[in-house]
């Protein structure tokens, strides 16, 4: 995390803590008394000129009447150096370590709710599909290509795919099936692929439609891990989020999409569609 990354982490804490504050009415020295602080401290605390520790933030929320938000505001503290990755930064050695990263978060993983809506989660992508991919990050990110390497990495966090007690829920918007980052013989074997997954124990893979109703308009991707964090991917940054609000939204979020969503032989017809396409294309 650079040190811009972790300033701005710092700074939304500390808004998170002006804005418990305010709630109660308290002014800053009111508070600064209850707490038996310097004026000065809440100061810094509030504009992110200082880190606060988790003494400091259990003592605020009691202070502001709201001791059940000291676990959220703990969980922000904890996410000061872990929140945001620079993909630059994670890239410098190649796809590789990125890829072996991913295939022991996954294996620490029991349950998984996730949405894609332009690309096939690399969860389910065949090898081809990956290396495509792959590829063409290594020319935007102009990392170095260890492409054969990644993607032998992502093929094996795809095990987990197949361990008993696991369960990854996965939705994908339709627009993936037509996004064709690859040859056509490529995205053939990539639809033909998702068909297989369909009635796996360990996979729920639901389509959501063109046309449908959507209840709201997610802007990107995301995957929740175990209830317990929120990975987005943007373009130059991995995120990361575990607090009780974050995790909500998400859920919300994924629920929506869920329940419109099409799933079973639904969604077989929805990649066979897709299939057809390419072949009369």
């Amino acid at each position: 995390m650079s040190s811009t990354d972790f300033q701005n982490a710092r700074v939304a804490l500390g808004a998170r803590l002006r804005e418990l504050r305010e709630e109660t009415g308290l002014t800053g020295k009111g508070l600064a008394e209850r707490l038996g602080w310097q004026r000065s401290k809440v100061s810094r605390l509030e504009t992110g000129k200082q880190t606060a520790s988790e003494a400091d933030l259990d003592a605020w929320a009691v202070a502001v009447g709201a001791p059940g938000q000291a676990g959220d505001l703990k969980s922000r503290l904890r996410g000061l150096e872990s929140q945001q990755r620079s993909w630059r930064r994670q890239l410098a050695a190649g796809h590789r370590p990125v890829q072996d990263r991913y295939v022991v978060e996954y294996q620490r993983t029991a349950t998984m709710r996730g949405y894609e809506a332009t690309v096939v989660p690399g969860l389910f992508q065949t090898p081809d599909y990956a290396r495509h991919l792959l590829l063409q990050n290594a020319v935007l990110m102009r990392s170095p290509r260890d492409t054969d390497e990644a993607v032998a990495g992502r093929m094996r966090r795809q095990g987990v795919l197949y361990e008993a007690g696991k369960l990854f829920r996965v939705l994908i918007w339709e627009g993936a099936l037509h996004a064709l980052i690859c040859p056509q013989d490529v995205m053939r074997g990539q639809l033909d692929r998702l068909v297989g997954l369909i009635g796996m124990s360990t996979v729920e893979l639901g389509i959501v439609p063109f046309g449908s109703r959507l209840p709201m308009t997610p802007k990107h991707g995301f995957w929740i891990f175990d209830e317990e964090r929120v990975i987005v991917e943007t373009i130059n940054t991995e995120l990361a989020y575990d607090s009780a609000e974050d995790l909500a939204l998400y859920a919300r979020v994924w629920d929506g999409l869920h329940g419109v969503a099409a799933y079973g032989p639904q969604a077989h017809r929805l990649i066979a569609r897709a299939r057809a396409q390419l072949q009369t294309s």
